[in-house]
């Protein structure tokens, strides 16, 4: 732009460089579970997982940089009703922790106080005063009592902490109401930083006990903390005498096995139910990403007559024994390979407890359409959706009877009423007296059901249904096969999809097309869901096929490993597509100062070939938080847009995004679901539903922040493929743009600023596109960070320039287009480009 002043821009490359110690740390991780042969990894999976160490390694240490608050585990992880209790938040960056929050009402949270272990030059400092205060020729009781403390201190310094991501604790005093609502909350701790991510918290009707606070103690002989090495065990203790029923709480640490007695009388129907993967999803350095606890049971000779390493296909062992005689049991926990450190927590239910091992049929019909549908995927941390038992008879067409199967339960059926209940998955639960038991998904879906029925196992007996229809049925023996018929025409577009893995059911589905003369046309075993963030084998099947002519058609519905029973049940929809969405919105805790801008990623989780734009926006926002870059283009699964903080400091506050757009015709609205961004085993990432969105604006802008930026143009940006076009940047403090420095953050391949020009008022970024890396229709955002270059301090040992942040522009949306009569995809472009 002639007659402007130009202002270098900055783009920073890292450079190369030696591994640290935690990275050496993390490759040995890698090597070592390669050579475990019952982790059965290939070498595909090691490659995998050293490129992800490093691919990590810049994520990590940005966030150690800016110093984020993070949550990593809750000890004890939950309480009972109606009592009052302390448990311990272990973390990193919890200076300063003022508060906690617990999501939902009856539960009152207070700070007691904040543990950080000791630096190892605190720790020589320390150890000096002690020196000096001990050699003085007369000591004074005051002097003693400092040595004293000094030494205390000294006992706990730990001089490379096994984790540092979880080596501070927080200890909070919970109050929880007799009224308080059963099931999983949600905790985050308040720092002046800002808010934690979640973690899980419980709360239950049964006493409870549990084992002291475990307190990292570096890494044991021969047993490393959290990297699967248990050669040497550590002599357990003498078990722990309960009464039951009770919830029993604790932390295995290294080679660590916890045992506990308890006295049972014959004929007793002892149900032991653990959570440990259920309060932490995903461990980010742990193979195979999470605790994976093991349940025995002894009698009083010490002979073991039950065990358990799962329960159907969960991770979470469950195991169930009839007392054949009077005397003392002892309940035995350790992680399956003796790894362990303080985040493996557990609760163990242990009585005659009412526990759903099955529920048929897996859902029922509701009394709304789909235009105010909910997710679809199961979000059992809901207490508010738990769908209501109808005692009396029931004719509606909405009244489900549903079948359970379990232990402990009072009947054998029980009555759902989904009346006015939008599609989705609620929780359900049975009751024994004043004891509840554990959740089961239940489905609701506004078409026509039926149930399928035997025999049906081959073509020339298949089942008849007519179109659209959901058909719950049971692969009933192993080796058994459904087969349902139904009539099309030729282009008919079809989607048939089972749903039995993701509504808790053990089938491995495989689903195949056939024609009328046995002619295979599609055939299905796993369809990935990203909305089932905890399921780790996505099991359910799924075919989208148009049909070649008019005709009958045959689905073969059958389990992959030939496998069958009561508990395999399923439910298969048969319909024309019916395009919709779902959105996932991470982090679900935002952290910023007053008046700055921060990124946010919205993930589009789209359902039967939905490829529409969708327009997000702020609903019932509070006053001061703006969205920017809100639309998740068609042709995207996600955007990364930017959230603009009030001007003022506030507490924690509850947003709610909102994604609109335009399906046959109708306007369909769907709700933000926050969500945290979930790393598994070092490599694979889930998107594991959370309760809340909450924003906390952390305090008064920075001063050079009062140079707030704005985009002068809220429109997409046209791009040139292979040119470049500036982009006008507003300043409130125009005397900036001469140091101001501006970077693309996380930019699409081939975008890249060329320059940054000082013009009235501001500044023009200059956007470059490269004309092999990017394609015609590209749609998203660009995210561009400001900051300053400030000389080095004098005497430093580092000269370079020291970096000061401003923060961060609004989103900038922006379109590829071509260029009419190019001829050098290098050179300035004409001005005429097309989309």
């Amino acid at each position: 732009m002639p007659g402007h002043k130009r202002n270098r821009s900055l783009t920073v490359a890292a450079p190369i460089r030696a591994a640290t110690v935690r990275e050496r740390s993390l490759l040995s991780v890698c090597a070592f579970s390669f050579l475990r042969s019952s982790l059965r990894l290939s070498l595909r999976s090691l490659r995998l997982c050293v490129e992800s160490v490093f691919a990590l390694l810049l994520p990590l240490s940005a966030l150690a940089q800016q110093q984020m608050p993070h949550a990593g585990y809750v000890y004890p992880a939950g309480g009972r009703q109606g009592t009052t209790f302390e448990i311990t938040v272990g973390g990193q960056f919890l200076d300063g922790a003022k508060s906690a929050l617990v999501s939902g009402a009856g539960v009152e949270a207070t700070v007691v106080d904040h543990f950080k272990p000791l630096t190892p030059a605190q720790a020589a400092q320390l150890r000096d005063q002690a020196k000096e205060l001990s050699e003085k020729p007369s000591p004074t009781a005051e002097d003693r009592q400092k040595i004293a403390g000094i030494r205390a201190k000294l006992l706990a310094f730990v001089r490379r902490p096994t984790t540092p991501a979880i080596a501070e604790t927080v200890r909070v005093q919970i109050a929880l109401s007799a009224g308080a609502a059963l099931g999983e909350r949600e905790l985050r701790l308040v720092t002046p930083n800002g808010l934690t991510n979640p973690v899980i918290f419980s709360i239950g009707q049964l006493p409870e006990v549990g084992r002291p606070t475990a307190k990292g103690t570096g890494v044991l002989p021969g047993a490393q903390a959290g990297r699967g090495r248990g050669q040497v065990r550590l002599a357990p203790e003498p078990p722990m005498e309960i009464a039951l029923p009770v919830l029993v709480n604790g932390q295995i640490m290294p080679g660590g096995v916890d045992r506990f007695r308890f006295q049972a009388t014959k004929g007793q129907h002892i149900v032991v139910a653990a959570k440990a993967r259920e309060l932490l999803p995903y461990i980010s350095d742990a193979v195979p990403g999470w605790f994976q606890a093991t349940l025995g049971l002894t009698d009083s000779s010490g002979r073991e007559v039950q065990y358990a390493d799962h329960f159907l296909f969960h991770p979470d062992p469950v195991l169930y024994y009839e007392i054949p005689e009077d005397g003392a049991y002892v309940l035995e926990i350790h992680d399956s390979i003796y790894r362990g450190r303080e985040d493996f927590v557990y609760r163990i239910e242990v009585g005659e407890l009412p526990f759903v091992t099955g529920i048929f049929p897996l859902g029922g019909r509701g009394g709304s359409g789909t235009d105010d549908r909910l997710l679809s995927s199961v979000n059992l941390l809901s207490s508010v959706n738990l769908l209501s038992s109808v005692k009396q008879p029931c004719h509606s067409p909405t009244c489900t009877a549903v079948e359970l199967k379990g232990w402990n339960l009072p009947a054998g059926k029980l009555t759902e009423d989904t009346k006015g209940k939008p599609t989705g998955v609620y929780p359900i639960a049975a009751r024994n007296g004043q004891l509840v038991s554990n959740r089961v998904p239940f489905a609701v879906d506004a078409l026509p059901e039926v149930f399928e029925k035997e025999p049906n196992n081959r073509q020339e007996n298949a089942q008849r249904v007519t179109l659209p229809v959901i058909v719950n049925g049971r692969i009933d023996r192993p080796g058994d096969w459904d087969v349902f018929r139904f009539d099309g025409r030729a282009g008919q577009e079809i989607v048939a999809e089972v749903s039995a893995r993701r509504l808790n059911s053990p089938l491995d589905s495989l689903l195949r097309l056939t024609d009328a003369a046995g002619r295979e046309l599609a055939v299905n075993d796993d369809t990935e869901d990203k909305g089932a963030a905890l399921l780790t084998h996505q099991a359910d099947s799924r075919l989208n096929f148009k049909l070649p002519a008019n005709g009958a058609y045959y689905l073969h519905l059958g389990d992959s490993q030939g496998k069958g029973g009561a508990d395999y049940a399923y439910r298969l929809r048969i319909s024309r597509p019916r395009p919709d969405f779902e959105l996932r919105v991470v982090p679900s805790s935002l952290n910023a100062r007053a008046g700055s801008t921060v990124p946010v990623t919205v993930y589009a989780l789209r359902r039967d070939g939905f490829a529409g734009d969708i327009a997000l926006q702020l609903k019932d926002a509070p006053e001061g938080f703006r969205v920017s870059g809100g639309v998740i283009p068609g042709s995207a699964e996600s955007v990364r847009l930017t959230l603009t903080m009030p001007s003022r400091p506030e507490g924690p506050r509850s947003l709610a995004l909102e994604g609109r757009a335009t399906i046959a015709g109708r306007d369909v609205r769907r709700a933000g679901v926050p969500a945290e961004d979930m790393m598994q085993a070092f490599y694979y990432h889930h998107l594991v539903p959370a309760k809340d969105w909450l924003a906390e604006v952390t305090g008064a802008p920075r001063p050079n922040a009062r140079a707030a930026f704005k985009i002068e143009t809220e429109t997409a940006v046209r791009l040139p493929r292979g040119g470049a076009v500036p982009v006008r940047v507003v300043l409130n403090a125009p005397r900036l743009a001469d140091t101001l420095r501006l970077e693309l953050n996380q930019p699409p391949e081939g975008i890249a600023i060329e320059d940054v020009e000082t013009v009235r008022d501001g500044v023009a970024i200059i956007l470059r596109t490269d004309a092999a890396k990017v394609k015609a229709g590209l749609k998203g955002n660009l995210i561009v960070d400001a900051f300053m270059e400030r000389a080095a301090n004098p005497g430093a040992k580092q000269q370079a320039a020291r970096r000061v942040p401003l923060g961060t522009l609004p989103a900038i949306p922006f379109e590829i287009v071509e260029i009419v009569g190019q001829a050098d995809p290098g050179g300035t472009p004409p001005a005429n480009p097309k989309p």
